[in-house]
């Protein structure tokens, strides 16, 4: 058995979200004790696996070694989370060693329910059945995607929340421009099958990407839940949601891309930091302002695994993590905690090879642009900045704590 350990503050995680607030913790006081629990020895830079699958990036870009953006004065745990004992404060590792703490951040991510879907796991990455949402299948797509001959290809959205919720979308715009390439588009059709009942939550973006769908002649399909991959026949089947209630609808693919449901790991759902009612999917319980536990004080959460009601993506933990570092700091100084969070969240909405609409907005669901001009207008610069500039920022400024608008807005000035 190990022994316990003690740290002031403990992160659980170590992603973007865990990365980048232990970091920022440190940039502000270099003394305090933060200790990462993580167990991958690889970090990914996930927003690419859809560049991946379009064939603009190479899935050995979007890996690097762990160790390399642990912060220096942060120790790492290179263990799994298995249960939390937030009455104690301690933390327990599947290997059962207890971790002490005074403070708690809770950012493991988002764990992928690929089994919620039968047949999927047995065919994914097999005639024609892929997901951008893995390392291991999103290069499949693009091998798909650049040698399809004509026939079906469809592209689904689940009923649950998903990380980065414009995706599905992105790689089936970049497939239309790819068979409109290569000549087979006239003998394809295009289908987005989706669990909801619209394109896109904010009217402004929605409105813009209803007239993509039109000029690409791609046919929708709402209220359309994913239940079933058939192989054998190529056929899949959903669940459709009507006035009358719920029916099965099968329909045959020649492709199709997966957004598999998703939910909060399984060690937070099953414990005392997940909400207890009005979620299935286990978030972690926190005020959707100041990030802080609705019940443990000492406990934070940001980024996949919280329970706040924005879009999944690493833009959102850009402004989520400077909100729990200025209130973790305030706690442990014992002033008032008074940091807030409006749901700012972004999804660089690619709508086909150099082109793309960069969709910023809030919990009230209204655009909240950060450049200085209309944010729901396809534009070349968006493109450039998605494909080169985020990823820098990614790996050079926010997993170090920094800040990087100075340095957007120089590439702006030189691509507007």
């Amino acid at each position: 058995m190990q022994p316990d350990l003690y740290h002031q503050i403990v992160v659980v995680g170590g992603g973007a979200a865990g990365i980048t607030v232990a970091a920022q913790l440190l940039n502000k006081n270099k003394n305090l004790d933060i200790a990462i629990i993580e167990p991958s020895d690889k970090h990914y830079y996930q927003p690419a696996w859809t560049l991946v699958g379009g064939g603009k990036y190479k899935i050995g870009d979007t890996v690097k070694n762990q160790k390399d953006y642990i912060p220096a004065n942060a120790s790492w745990i290179q263990a799994y989370v298995a249960e939390f004992e937030p009455h104690n404060n301690i933390v327990i590792t599947k290997e059962g060693q207890l971790i002490h703490y005074d403070y708690l951040i809770v950012c493991p991510g988002i764990q992928i329910d690929w089994d919620l879907i039968k047949g999927l796991p047995e065919t994914l990455g097999n005639d024609g059945v892929t997901s951008n949402y893995s390392q291991h299948y999103a290069p499949y797509t693009w091998e798909n995607i650049k040698n399809f001959q004509g026939g079906t290809a469809l592209f689904t959205f689940p009923e649950t929340p998903i990380k980065c919720g414009g995706a599905p979308q992105k790689i089936m715009y970049m497939a239309d421009d790819i068979f409109r390439q290569k000549g087979v588009r006239g003998k394809t059709k295009i289908i987005f099958c989706t669990a909801k009942d619209k394109m896109f939550a904010v009217p402004e973006y929605r409105r813009s990407l209803e007239i993509v769908i039109k000029r690409k002649d791609i046919e929708v399909k709402f209220q359309h839940n994913l239940k079933e991959i058939r192989s054998q026949t190529k056929e899949a089947i959903f669940e459709v949601s009507s006035k009358e209630g719920l029916e099965e609808t099968s329909i045959k693919y020649d492709l199709i891309h997966v957004a598999p449901p998703m939910s909060a790991p399984n060690f937070i759902k099953h414990s005392p930091l997940a909400i207890e009612s009005g979620s299935s999917q286990g978030w972690v319980n926190v005020d959707r302002k100041t990030l802080q536990h609705n019940i443990y004080p000492n406990v934070f959460s940001l980024g996949d695994a919280s329970s706040l009601p924005t879009s999944k993506t690493a833009a959102a933990i850009r402004k989520q993590a400077p909100v729990v570092v200025q209130n973790l700091l305030a706690l442990i100084e014992s002033t008032e905690i008074n940091a807030e969070y409006n749901g700012y969240t972004c999804c660089p909405l690619i709508t086909g090879f150099g082109k793309t609409i960069m969709a910023e907005f809030d919990y009230d669901k209204k655009p909240t642009s950060t450049f200085p001009f209309d944010p729901s207008k396809e534009r070349y610069s968006m493109w450039l900045m998605k494909r080169h500039v985020l990823p820098w920022v990614y790996w050079r400024r926010m997993l170090k704590g920094k800040p990087f608008e100075g340095d957007v807005l120089k590439f702006l000035k030189k691509n507007n």
